[in-house]
């Protein structure tokens, strides 16, 4: 099930011409992202370290911009997990304007513990995603 979240570009998220800065497309499908985990697992990123002793960091991250974003665009992101394992989850999260495809990346998470190495998602969660 594809997951969406609204995003609207504000002045700061824009160059001086008006475009969207590249960088800011990273935090839009990382707001989405952090949005999809908490609503699969019904659980916050600090509840899930405190709780499980589990973090999600970025391994990999590929993109390709297609069409820029504009002041005052509304966009959607919309996330899909593609992959999944009790150690990693690989996700499609492409970025619409006007139901036109403007940005699309593949992003992989690797699950870790407080001290940094790999672990696992416990059954109860994994379950979840």
């Amino acid at each position: 099930m594809d997951h969406k979240y609204k995003v609207r570009i504000y002045y700061e998220d824009t160059d001086a011409a008006g475009v969207v800065f590249y960088a800011n497309y990273f935090k839009f499908t990382e707001r989405a992202r952090t949005e999809l985990i908490y609503e699969k697992l019904k659980l916050k990123h600090l509840e899930m370290k405190n709780k499980f002793d589990v973090i999600f960091v970025v391994k990999s991250l590929s993109s390709k911009y297609i069409s820029p974003a504009k002041f005052e665009d509304d966009l959607i992101v919309v996330s899909k997990i593609t992959e999944k394992s009790p150690v990693r989850l690989v996700l499609e999260q492409n970025i619409e304007k006007a139901n036109k495809l403007i940005f699309t990346s593949t992003i992989e998470l690797a699950v870790v513990s407080s001290n940094g190495k790999i672990t696992k998602l416990p059954d109860q969660l994994f379950s979840l995603i």
